[in-house]
């Protein structure tokens, strides 16, 4: 298994948009929010977000069963698209050319999550 470091610049903020915008959960929610790393899991997805470990902005892929039914749910919880102007891929789910329908998520510290699922 493979984990991505996100980089972010505040750890509580990071952690409030991940929770409740995007599904993820605490790993260990019994933990304080520790600026050096917090894990959190959505499903069998796992990521770490570190507010002291570097210059932020990677992307990581999330596989998911439905995107179009998630983006609706997002947006619903105030997602707000385009983050990134001109990226149709950050405004809707699309079908790529490599088999993938995707949307794409760039938070507050410029880390993309690409949610995607098989065509």
């Amino acid at each position: 298994m493979i984990v991505p470091l996100l980089k972010v610049k505040d750890i509580t903020k990071a952690v409030a948009f991940y929770t409740t915008v995007l599904d993820f959960e605490l790993k260990y929610p019994e933990a304080d929010l520790n600026p050096f790393c917090v894990d959190m899991v959505r499903g069998s997805a796992e990521l770490m977000l570190s507010e002291i470990d570097g210059v932020p902005g990677i992307p990581v892929y999330v596989y998911v069963e439905d995107v179009d039914t998630l983006l609706k749910k997002y947006l619903l919880r105030g997602l707000v698209t385009p983050e990134k102007e001109n990226s149709p891929v950050h405004e809707s789910p699309i079908n790529q050319t490599w088999g993938q329908r995707e949307f794409y998520v760039t938070d507050a510290d410029g880390n993309t999550l690409r949610f995607a699922m098989p065509i």
